[in-house]
């Protein structure tokens, strides 16, 4: 049994699948507290350590925490970590609409030769809060933004982001598809294949 160290209902989603399908029972951290820590790492693994050095720490159980975003090259790698409270800045959270508007509008009418950018997942696994080797696992999803949003749905900046390779944004992916390529599962599924050579699967 592991836990998972967060509260979002479309990360368990796309998580918890790929967990049991490796046949590792996991519970969202949810089931067990309410509490949040403090999210102000300088870097994905950063960020996805102390989640899941906390919910180990609350829970006595082994842990897996991700933590994402999307980097646009003409930015500097912007919103980055802050991608889920983009539009509020450092400090604070927003909505999903009001990050991707942001986020447009920030690149205004640039060429999509400025608009090349990418999705970014660590997921990190700690087998008790003070586990001196966790296991990190990363992925990447590249992509550019588009000048609108594509349907009017999706996750986070999911309708904005095309994936060349599949000529469609992301919100236009079925779910089983886009849980098997995506940046996030990429992620998880290193850690897993790390688990496995471990012998701990």
């Amino acid at each position: 049994m592991i836990v998972l160290a967060t509260g979002n209902p479309d990360k368990i989603a796309e998580i918890a699948p790929l967990l049991r399908k490796a046949g590792v029972e996991a519970k969202p951290q949810s089931d067990f507290f309410t509490s949040e820590v403090v999210e102000d790492g300088l870097s994905f693994v950063e960020n996805a350590l102390k989640k899941a050095r906390f919910a180990s720490q609350k829970t006595g159980l082994p842990a897996l925490a991700d933590d994402s975003g999307i980097e646009v090259e003409a930015l500097g790698g912007k919103p980055g970590i802050y991608s889920a409270r983009y539009a509020a800045g450092e400090n604070g959270k927003t909505t999903d609409k009001q990050n991707l508007e942001k986020l447009l509008a920030d690149l205004g009418n640039r060429p999509y030769t400025q608009r090349r950018a990418r999705y970014s997942c660590a997921v990190v696994y700690v087998a008790h809060a003070e586990d001196p080797m966790p296991l990190i696992g990363y992925g990447h999803w590249y992509g550019e933004i588009l000048m609108e949003r594509r349907t009017g749905q999706g996750i986070g900046y999911d309708d904005i982001m095309w994936i060349p390779k599949l000529v469609k944004a992301v919100s236009e992916i079925p779910f089983d598809v886009k849980n098997k390529i995506s940046h996030r599962a990429q992620a998880v599924q290193s850690v897993l294949e790390q688990l496995r050579k471990g012998n701990e699967l």
